[in-house]
């Protein structure tokens, strides 16, 4: 399916990569609606992400994403997924039928001074798994899914979004 067929951009990447700022910016200068996956988990489950690993597991957290995904049926909208949404490919697949996606990359050296909480934000991955690890393990899930890669080195959030739009029109 060719990219003007997918009226949707999701925008994918590590918690820190910016992708519900950006994606906000981007829906505000698209005159789009944002939808944010990780409220949707929330907002379906009754409680916050860090919960859900808490007392349920990382899996389970998982789980609930892919069906929060392949639930998802939106047309141009602008969507941030959680981090972990690359582990499930039903829910990519299903992603990538309806949306670009564009995979914010941004160093791990960045993402770490950004992330402060990372034992207490909610994110799905293995209890003993370090950021660097979890770092490795889903860069290689996140290009593989994406049509589009922005390298955010360097950049404020417009600049990023300014990248998307351009990189989208060609």
């Amino acid at each position: 399916m060719t990219m003007e067929k997918r009226s949707n951009i999701a925008l994918v990447g590590m918690p820190g990569s910016g992708k519900s700022t950006v994606g906000l910016i981007l829906a505000e200068e698209l005159s789009r609606d944002f939808v944010d996956t990780d409220s949707l988990i929330e907002s379906s489950q009754g409680r916050k992400l860090q919960h859900i690993v808490d007392m349920d597991g990382y899996a389970e957290l998982r789980r609930i994403e892919e069906n929060i995904l392949l639930d998802l049926h939106v047309q141009n909208h602008i969507i941030a997924t959680g981090g972990s949404v690359v582990y499930s490919q039903r829910g990519m697949t299903h992603l990538q039928s309806i949306s670009i996606i564009v995979f914010l990359n941004v160093e791990l050296s960045d993402l770490r001074s950004r992330i402060h909480n990372y034992d207490s934000r909610g994110i799905a991955k293995r209890p003993e798994q370090s950021f660097e690890d979890l770092f490795r393990e889903r860069f290689e899930l996140y290009t593989r899914y994406a049509d589009i890669t922005i390298d955010g080195a360097g950049l404020s959030k417009e600049e990023v979004c300014n990248r998307v739009l351009q990189a989208i029109k060609n």
